[in-house]
């Protein structure tokens, strides 16, 4: 929807750069998904996913110091029903962001969206797998997961996955011991409310309050 404002807008900045790049390739991206005859399998799939980690991860999941962490990562950031109108709106204040946003964060910023692009493309991946072997994913067997995670074709995606995870979260953990960054957001609620962006401020404070309880508690 807002493809253009991505293209036309000037940066001068290595990570200013990277944002724009990964902001057009997760743009396009969406435009596949929407249209891809498998979505529903890779929803399905995300869900199957989500409560797996839950299952496997319970001790932490239902530790009062992980528990919203873990919870705002399957809801907020790794969505399976997806925030259509969320990544809109970033792709439609994107000229802004490289205009007013300190450079570091432009980058960890783009880290997210990274995140986010590899692992839907893998999710994908996933859906494709049991397609072409006409097993149906409203019953994923744990066997049948791993059969089709070692089967891929891109184990060197799914490294720098597991690097994005790694490296971002370090950085918004530095970003939510900011207390001026959480008293910007709660002064801005109102403008971007008014500019139609209640979205994707909610957003941003999810992530600043919820990993700032998660990061108080494990340190």
């Amino acid at each position: 929807m807002y493809r253009e404002r991505l293209v036309t807008t000037e940066v001068s900045s290595e990570n200013a750069h990277r944002l724009k790049r990964l902001l057009l390739e997760y743009h396009d991206f969406r435009q596949l998904k929407t249209a891809h005859p498998l979505l529903e399998d890779t929803r399905r799939i995300a869900d199957w996913q989500a409560n797996r980690l839950k299952a496997t991860h319970q001790d932490l999941y239902q530790h009062p110091g992980y528990h919203t962490g873990l919870e705002f990562l399957l809801t907020d950031l790794y969505a399976p029903a997806g925030m259509t109108h969320r990544d809109d709106n970033i792709d439609r204040v994107f000229p802004k962001m490289v205009k007013w946003l300190p450079d570091h964060l432009l980058n960890t910023f783009a880290g997210l969206v990274e995140l986010n692009l590899v692992t839907q493309s893998l999710d994908l991946e996933l859906a494709e797998w049991f397609a072409d072997r006409d097993i149906t994913t409203t019953q994923i067997s744990g066997q049948a997961y791993c059969e089709a995670y070692r089967a891929s074709r891109h184990l060197a995606v799914r490294e720098r996955q597991l690097h994005l995870v790694a490296d971002t979260g370090q950085q918004l953990d530095r970003y939510v011991r900011n207390r001026s960054l959480g008293w910007l957001l709660s002064i801005s609620r109102g403008p971007a409310e008014m500019a139609e962006l209640g979205d994707l401020h909610n957003f941003c404070t999810g992530v600043t309050a919820r990993f700032g309880t998660w990061t108080r508690s494990t340190h």
